[in-house]
């Protein structure tokens, strides 16, 4: 039996950390999709065409390290705002959201396009100042020389592009359930989103 949990939310905000916690608490399978746009994107750098590399796409490509980095972030975002790239992901993705036990999907489409007709849809979102500090942290911990004005920049950049791109634009679901992160703990954020999905299982 199929159960699909929606978690869309802009970079930073605590969404992927949030799917995995609630895909393991639940023994759903947890697909984060944005690592489908940094495959792409990481095709890309290596002077793949864009299209031909998302319609090729296979689930070993999400399994590359080098996937976190900035640079394949930034072209993960350049490469979504491509119609054509977002339809060749889009059946992947569907796929996976009506496997049998249950999956948890997180990126920024999922509730409004990928799977509009989700069990749960939540949106995970937290201010600007706040994801960029996060994601500095991140960064710095993993010895990567970077300032906190630099990401900062690049968060804001980001989602305004992902906001105002013509195919799929960052919004909320109109019946996803909002959480913000900016003054909640990992453990607290990750409780709220448990609840809310336990309680749509009754």
């Amino acid at each position: 039996m199929s159960f699909t949990v929606a978690i869309d939310g802009p970079a930073a905000a605590g969404k992927g950390t949030i799917s995995k916690a609630v895909a393991a608490h639940f023994g759903f399978a947890h697909l984060d999709t944005g690592l489908l746009y940094r495959a792409v994107g990481a095709k890309v750098i290596s002077g793949a065409d864009p299209i031909a590399a998302a319609q090729a796409l296979d689930p070993v490509d999400l399994e590359d390290d080098s996937l976190r980095t900035p640079q394949v972030a930034q072209a993960a975002s350049e490469v979504a705002v491509i119609p054509q790239v977002r339809e060749a992901l889009v059946a992947f993705q569907r796929s996976f959201a009506r496997r049998d036990g249950g999956a948890v999907l997180d990126g920024r489409d999922i509730g409004t396009v990928i799977c509009p007709d989700a069990d749960v849809k939540l949106f995970v979102t937290a201010s600007p100042d706040c994801r960029a500090e996060r994601r500095f942290q991140e960064l710095s911990a993993k010895c990567m020389d970077i300032t906190l004005e630099t990401v900062l920049a690049d968060v804001k950049e980001r989602d305004a592009r992902d906001r105002n791109r013509a195919a799929a634009p960052l919004v909320p679901a109109q019946d996803a359930v909002l959480v913000d992160t900016s003054d909640l703990s990992i453990d607290e954020a990750i409780a709220q989103a448990v609840a809310i999905v336990a309680d749509a299982r009754r």
